[in-house]
C-alpha cells in the first residue's frame, strides 16, 4: 500500500497534462514524474482500462481523443491561490482584451474550487495588490486578437503611430510577442520594410485581420533576439 498514494496523483498529474497538451511523449511523463519510462506504459495502459480513451501515436507520444472531457481536477490550496495571484497581476495589465479573457477563464476555473477554497479565494483577491500601472485606463484591446493570428499565421493591416507621432499603414506577419517595463511589443514581419519590427501594442490605433495567411517563419524567439535585439 506504500506506493498507492504516490501513483495515485501521478495518474491524476497525468490525466491533466495529457488534457493541457496536444501530445505528451513518455519520455517527457517519465522525466516530470522521475520514473522509468516502463513505469509510464504501465500508467497509460491502467488509465486506458479505466476507461480513459487515450491515443497512442506510433514514434510519437499520447494524446487523450477529442472532445473528451473528464471532470475537472481539484486544486491544491497552493495552485488555487497561485491563480488567484496570476488574476490581480492581470488585472493591472493595460490590454483590455487579456484583461477579459483571463478573468473569464480564472472564473470558470474557480467555480471547481472546492466550497471550503471559494472563501479563500475571495479573501486572498482582496489582500493581494500590484503597484506599477498607475494609470487605470486600458490603452490597448488587441492582445488576444494578435495572439490568434499568431496561431493561425494571419496577415494583420495594422494602423500604426509610432513614438515620434508618425501614422503609416501596414501589412505585417506576426511572429511573437513579449514585455517590456509593462508595455506589451509585438515582433512582426513588415511588409512594407521586408523585415522584422517591434511594435508597441498600445501604439497600434486600428488592428484588422484580413483572409490572407502567410508561410509560418522558421526563426526563434531565440533566434530573434540574437539577431536583432543584441546587435541593438
Amino acid at each position: 500500500m506504500g506506493e498507492e498514494k504516490p501513483r495515485l496523483s501521478r495518474l491524476t498529474a497525468i490525466i491533466t497534462q495529457l488534457q493541457s497538451k496536444k501530445i505528451v511523449t513518455a519520455n517527457y511523463l517519465a522525466e516530470r514524474h522521475n520514473v522509468s519510462v516502463r513505469t509510464i506504459y504501465r500508467d497509460i495502459r491502467t488509465l486506458e482500462k479505466s476507461g480513459i480513451p487515450i491515443i497512442t501515436e506510433e514514434g510519437k507520444g499520447y494524446s487523450i481523443m477529442e472532445g473528451y472531457h473528464l471532470p475537472p481536477v481539484l486544486f491544491t490550496e497552493e495552485e488555487a491561490n497561485a491563480l488567484i495571484t496570476v488574476e490581480q497581476l492581470v488585472i493591472k495589465n493595460k490590454d483590455q482584451s487579456l484583461v477579459e479573457s483571463i478573468s473569464g477563464a480564472i472564473e470558470k476555473i474557480k467555480s471547481i474550487l472546492r466550497y471550503s477554497q471559494k472563501g479563500n479565494a475571495d479573501l486572498l483577491a482582496d489582500r493581494i495588490y500590484f503597484g506599477g500601472n498607475n494609470k487605470q485606463e486600458k490603452t490597448s484591446s488587441n492582445l488576444m486578437q494578435i495572439q490568434s493570428a499568431i496561431i493561425h499565421f494571419q496577415l494583420l493591416k495594422i494602423e500604426y503611430h509610432s513614438s515620434e507621432k508618425k501614422q503609416t499603414t501596414r501589412n505585417i506577419e506576426p511572429f511573437a510577442i513579449y514585455s517590456i517595463n509593462g508595455n506589451f511589443l509585438l515582433i512582426a514581419f513588415c511588409r512594407l520594410r521586408k523585415d522584422f519590427r517591434a511594435f508597441r501594442i498600445d501604439y497600434i490605433a486600428k488592428l484588422t485581420p484580413l483572409s490572407d495567411t502567410f508561410t509560418p517563419h522558421s526563426m526563434t524567439l531565440k533566434e530573434y533576439f540574437e539577431r536583432y535585439v543584441k546587435k541593438a
